[in-house]
């Protein structure tokens, strides 16, 4: 993802990278050439005059930024509701760290991985063995950065009954408070509140895996691909006649909005990739590893991500 300072109104105009341009500016140049072509024989394939004005491109263009509007709408609302899910991620890191440090009623405990650190090391694993999941990368290197390398193999071990390593990290929290609450260190009135707070982890998975899962439906991309090509296909010869040597410029700027719009639906339907407009994953992991550690007096051992783009390109 990139996040630029506020540009002013010239830059914008310039802007290339994370504008999608460079994805549709083949297309885009294809479109023209096309519309230039149309307008050197002004309209005319062999002796057969297409016969297209304006009209029908105005009903049609309606009814394809109707199409667009909702898919790019559909789009936004996966966007948002994943960067609402890692923002509740976040929170209950925060809470759960906050309550290991402090609940337990005998807090000075064995380095055994029942400690309130070795749990706020679980956290942070958590966070990035779910970014990496989400992306389908490897999470092993992340990972070795909080837990021993027994447990790092354990949770990646592969084994007849397929579980992720977030679900097995889901499972030692769980076994975390379990075993604090049996041997008597958690109050009882306590526990429902970090477990309602494992639960909230366990929703933030559940959402994430369900918005990466459930693409958008195949049918609203074909269509809206097929007419939006046959769109900016026709128009340079129902605009040739009227527009005569200005036809390639409309065309040109037509066809760059529709294209544009649908390339940024297409960016925005799997909000976990990593092309520009994506989610920051990896800022988002490492702030809820920099949030939850520094409470336990620790600084990031990941490498801090740089989101923030100054450069004009």
């Amino acid at each position: 993802m990139i996040v630029r300072p506020k540009l002013n109104w010239f830059a914008l105009l310039l802007v290339v990278r994370g504008s999608v341009l460079p994805r549709i500016a083949l297309r885009l140049l294809g479109v023209t050439l096309l519309a230039v072509v149309a307008t050197l024989i002004h309209g005319r394939v062999l002796d057969w005059k297409v016969s297209l004005n304006f009209v029908p491109f105005s009903l049609i263009g309606l009814t394809l930024a109707i199409f667009l509007s909702f898919r790019n709408s559909t789009a936004y609302a996966r966007y948002w509701e994943a960067r609402t899910l890692w923002g509740s991620l976040l929170n209950a890191s925060r809470s759960l760290a906050a309550q290991a440090l402090t609940l337990p009623q005998h807090p000075a405990q064995p380095a055994d991985g029942t400690s309130a650190h070795d749990f706020i090391l679980r956290l942070c694993a958590f966070a990035q063995a779910l970014r990496h999941q989400l992306r389908g990368t490897d999470p092993a290197a992340d990972l070795a950065r909080f837990l021993p390398a027994d447990e790092v193999a354990a949770l990646l071990a592969k084994t007849p009954v397929t579980a992720s390593a977030t679900t097995r990290l889901l499972l030692a929290l769980h076994q975390w408070v379990a075993g604090h609450t049996h041997a008597g260190r958690l109050p009882p009135a306590v526990v429902p509140a970090m477990l309602r707070r494992l639960d909230h982890l366990c929703d933030a998975l559940g959402g994430c895996q369900r918005i990466g899962n459930t693409p958008i439906p195949f049918t609203y991309t074909v269509i809206i691909h097929r007419c939006v090509y046959l769109y900016c296909v026709l128009l340079p010869f129902g605009l040739v006649d009227s527009l005569g040597w200005m036809t390639p410029v409309i065309v040109c700027f037509i066809a760059y909005t529709f294209l544009a719009l649908e390339a940024l639906g297409a960016e925005l339907e799997d909000p976990f990739g990593i092309e520009p407009n994506d989610l920051a994953l990896e800022a988002l992991a490492h702030g809820i590893e920099a949030s939850v550690l520094s409470m336990a007096g620790e600084l990031p051992r990941t490498p801090e991500p740089h989101p923030v783009d100054f450069v004009l390109r």
